[in-house]
């Protein structure tokens, strides 16, 4: 029994010392950023059932120590932090993002993210955050067209998130212009203009002119339209062309001649409208003007953010803004098993099986939880109970000690006694 009593002391010592170095570990990490805390968990060696002479069963046992069987991740939701940035992300439920490792890909709850002086998307400890580009930047580091989302791709397909330093949004150039208004029906000349955009990335003015046709046809109006495509200031004009509206007794267009003007290389479509939707020409009502054109005036970057479907955004000077790559959300069907690489960072392994995306209805792949811009998820670590714990331990700790001590002070008893 005696020697008994030094193994279960002994046992309990190094049970207790290890699982006070993980509860140390979390009070250490209590700051750190999606940090995941751990919980030890005791079992016995093994116990034996005590015989007894009375013809009354018995299930007394005695032990014959404890051992410290694992440790389980604490998967608790984080205290949620605001931030003023917004590439700093908090996951609000399951998920992990994946980060490119120096050998593997790792997985963290931590969000903490910025843009590198490459404009990679990395974290605070240099690792490349990984996610779905969204193909809509060519060679020339110029956007090919605007998406509002990028679709995640396949687990396997997610690379990292470099996006070009330098990256412009290329003009389109207008192809239509609709007039609307008021020219009335008195003499002299009424105008209405349209801004245009050129290939060249210029605003233009598109001017058209009306003038009565001398004489007139009754019933109705006849006019003579020159349309000009020139500079804002008037100083160059890139073509001119003539053409007639006729319009009947109540002021409703019927025709015209215009179709298209050059714009210093793009061809206008001119849209007047007809019957009273466009250009009118009504004696009583005052006169009015008023157009609609397409194109975009090109831009050059302002800059990366992040909004709250994890989606990356690219800003432009021309207040343009288009979704450029998507940050992925990995899952796993067993978290336990993911196992610590450092601090906030976790590798997979074979307990936790292959990091897989939740898909919607349709199939498609989703990062299936929700994702906050301007937030991080502090540690799930409390302090209050992270304290108690340590003090427990440490007084379990302490017993077992004593255990030992008294073990062999009975030990140096019987040895007396023998002699």
């Amino acid at each position: 029994m005696m020697t008994q009593a030094f193994y279960t002391g002994i046992s309990g010592l190094k049970s207790n010392q290890a699982a006070i170095d993980i509860v140390s570990d979390n009070i250490a990490n209590i700051s750190t950023i999606g940090f995941r805390g751990y919980r030890p968990e005791f079992s016995s060696i093994f116990e034996e059932t005590l015989n007894a002479t009375s013809r009354k069963p018995t299930n007394d046992t005695t032990g014959y120590g404890v051992m410290l069987g694992t440790s389980s991740m604490d998967k608790g939701q984080g205290s949620i932090l605001l931030s003023d940035r917004s590439t700093d992300l908090a996951i609000v439920g399951n998920g992990w993002f994946g980060i490119s490792g120096s050998a593997d890909t790792m997985y963290t709850r931590a969000g903490n993210f910025t843009f590198d002086v490459d404009s990679d998307l990395v974290t605070t400890d240099g690792h490349y955050v990984l996610g779905t580009l969204g193909g809509n930047i060519n060679a020339n580091n110029e956007l090919t067209n605007i998406l509002g989302e990028v679709k995640l791709g396949n687990v396997g397909t997610q690379e990292k998130l470099r996006f070009p330093k330098d990256l412009t949004y290329p003009p389109e150039p207008s192809t239509m212009a609709k007039f609307s208004g008021n020219i009335g029906t008195e003499d002299g000349v009424q105008t209405i203009g349209a801004g245009v955009v050129d290939p060249q990335n210029n605003k233009n003015h598109l001017k058209l002119s009306f003038t009565k046709i001398i004489p007139q046809v009754l019933p109705g109006s006849q006019w003579d339209v020159v349309a000009t495509t020139q500079t804002l200031d008037g100083t160059e004009i890139y073509d001119t062309k003539t053409g007639r509206a006729d319009f009947d007794a109540s002021g409703g267009l019927i025709s015209t001649t215009l179709s298209t003007i050059d714009n210093n290389g793009a061809q206008i479509n001119i849209d007047m409208g007809s019957g009273f939707d466009g250009v009118v020409a009504i004696s009583n009502l005052a006169i009015s003007a008023s157009s609609i054109s397409d194109g975009t005036i090109g831009g050059d970057l302002r800059g990366y953010s992040i909004n709250r479907n994890a989606e990356v955004i690219a800003t432009f000077t021309n207040g343009m803004q288009s979704s450029v790559g998507k940050i992925a959300v990995y899952h796993f069907v067993n978290e336990q098993g993911l196992e610590r690489a450092s601090g906030a960072n976790f590798r997979q392994t074979n307990n936790s099986g292959e990091p897989l995306f939740y898909t919607d209805a349709s199939g498609q792949n989703i990062i299936g939880t929700d994702v906050v811009n301007f937030n991080l998820e502090n540690s799930n670590v409390r302090m209050d109970v992270a304290l108690t714990d340590l003090i427990i331990l440490q007084r379990s700790y302490d017993a077992n000690s004593k255990s030992v001590t008294t073990a062999d002070q009975m030990m140096q008893k019987a040895l007396q006694m023998d002699a």
